[in-house]
């Protein structure tokens, strides 16, 4: 079995993001915004590690 490197998990970052959009749009009264802006942003750091990941 060939050794190859573990792939990096950018699931996380859609997490973190989301539920820290979601404090942030608490904080400003607009909640669905909030969270919505950090899927954006999280979905964005996600794919832009699977991009990476997938050139090694």
């Amino acid at each position: 079995m060939a050794d190859t490197p573990p792939s990096a998990a950018g699931g996380v970052l859609i997490a973190v993001c989301s539920i820290l959009g979601a404090v942030i749009g608490l904080v400003e009264g607009q909640v669905t915004i909030g969270f919505l802006a950090g899927l954006a942003i999280g979905g964005g750091g996600a794919i832009a590690i699977w991009l990476r990941d997938r050139r090694r």
